[in-house]
């Protein structure tokens, strides 16, 4: 399978989507983790529908204020009744171990397993999704329908896994543009069988990724475990974070919901008003920053302040099948992740558009006619509508207004605005502000 390309004469949207929740179902089975080989084959793949620069840090580097922690992989895992059955699974569901468990093997009463057993009482038929990143311990998860059907015991336990010294893995690809100024999307990679929560966002990235053409500004794609991750990168990328102009991060890309995004710690960046110009038609909710969710927090922490916002749809915690069982492929949707992807390629579209142009007539209304942009207009079946984006453009072309402004002052599509842009430009009336 691979991923269609997109716009223009490229493959339908439908397909686009199918493409995408086909890589979504392809990595759902994957145990991943904020580290190991469950991470390092998600990115093998990835790395089959763009070309991935891979970094792997050792354990114990000093990143920032955090170091690289022991990498953890698993083989095995299971809680067997006296019968010999399997009633929690590892094989049946990642979930079922909770994330970094250390190795365990011996027999237990299901007293003595309790304080290692996680499910959700209010949710009784979905397993939770449980880590211990930082804190060695072990445990399962399960549903509750399943805790309440089990009997004393005795259950043999067993959690074949490793936690040792080895390193973090990191991915980025790169779309070089014409400036070195990067519009960076950044995904975390780290949870198992998750599907909205994380794996839609990152077939979105994908495909976006996919799209771009010799973009203006150079396109930059994280793909990396959370929190340690994104601490990493910024750890490993300080010297050149001056080149970052906008930021996203992209999670909860495929649920139903309408979009949602998350303003910067700035509140007013260049990625704000483009993100929440595009919303402005659709189904949508604004949140203001805030210190918590996604890898935004990282990217926004007072020492760095970049240009991050957050996409999602519904927002974490936001939905009941989050970080639970229940945050599988049937639960995500095609037409979600296109609606994502689609509006994705219009923050683009508006990214790489926008500029700040001054007038070189602005003593009064230039003769539009006389220069032909009246008529270059004629037969538009939204002749009125583009009269109006030149008007708007003359008018706010003050070498202070950028055309993204105007098209939100104005209530007028950015398409129109930066048309208007290009026919005034090309009849001599203005020049871009250097």
């Amino acid at each position: 399978m691979t991923l269609p390309d997109g716009g223009p004469g490229g493959t339908p949207q439908s397909m686009e989507g199918k493409a995408m929740h086909a890589l979504v179902e392809r990595l759902y089975p994957i145990c991943r983790s904020i580290t190991g080989d469950g991470l390092r084959r998600t990115l093998d793949i990835i790395g089959e529908y763009v070309p991935l620069s891979v970094t792997e840090v050792p354990t114990g580097t000093t990143v920032l204020d955090w170091n690289v922690p022991k990498e953890w992989n698993i083989r095995d895992a299971y809680v067997k009744d006296p019968s010999g059955r399997r009633v929690i699974d590892f094989r049946a569901s990642n979930l079922h171990v909770v994330g970094y468990s250390v190795p365990v093997s011996g027999t237990y009463s299901l007293e003595e397993l309790r304080p290692h057993l996680h499910t959700l009482p209010d949710r009784p038929s979905l397993v939770p999704y449980r880590t211990s990143y930082y804190a060695e311990t072990w445990g399962f998860c399960l549903s509750q329908d399943t805790l309440d059907g089990l009997g004393d015991g005795p259950y043999e336990v067993l959690i074949d896994s490793t936690l040792e010294d080895g390193s973090l893995t990191i991915a980025e690809h790169v779309v070089p543009g014409r400036l070195a100024e990067e519009v960076v999307i950044s995904c975390h990679v780290c949870h198992p069988s998750l599907a909205n929560d994380n794996l839609a966002g990152v077939a979105v990235a994908v495909a976006l990724a996919r799209t771009l053409r010799e973009p203006r500004y150079t396109y930059r794609f994280l793909f990396m475990p959370g929190t340690i991750g994104a601490i990493t990168w910024l750890a490993l990328n300080r010297e050149r974070l001056h080149l970052v102009r906008a930021g996203l991060t992209l999670a909860c890309a495929g649920d139903p919901g309408p979009l949602t995004y998350k303003r910067s710690r700035r509140g007013d960046a260049e990625i704000d008003r483009a993100v929440t110009h595009v919303l402005r038609g659709r189904e949508h909710s604004v949140l203001e920053f805030s210190p918590y969710g996604y890898d935004e927090r990282q990217f926004c922490s007072p020492g760095f302040n970049l240009p991050f916002g957050g996409l999602t749809r519904t927002p974490y915690a936001g939905y009941p099948e989050y970080h639970t069982s229940g945050d599988n492929p049937g639960f995500v949707t095609p037409a979600a992740m296109e609606d994502t992807l689609d509006a994705l390629k219009q923050v683009v579209e508006v990214l790489e558009g926008d500029g700040t142009y001054v007038n070189l007539s602005p003593y009064g209304e230039p003769q539009l006619g006389r220069r032909g942009l009246y008529e270059s207009l004629g037969g538009r079946s939204d002749t009125k509508q583009a009269q109006m984006a030149m008007l708007w453009v003359l008018n706010l072309s003050d070498g202070e207004h950028s055309l993204l402004d105007i098209s939100r002052r104005s209530k007028l599509p950015f398409a129109d605005v930066k048309a208007a842009a290009e026919a005034l430009l090309d009849a001599g009336l203005m020049e871009e502000k250097r």
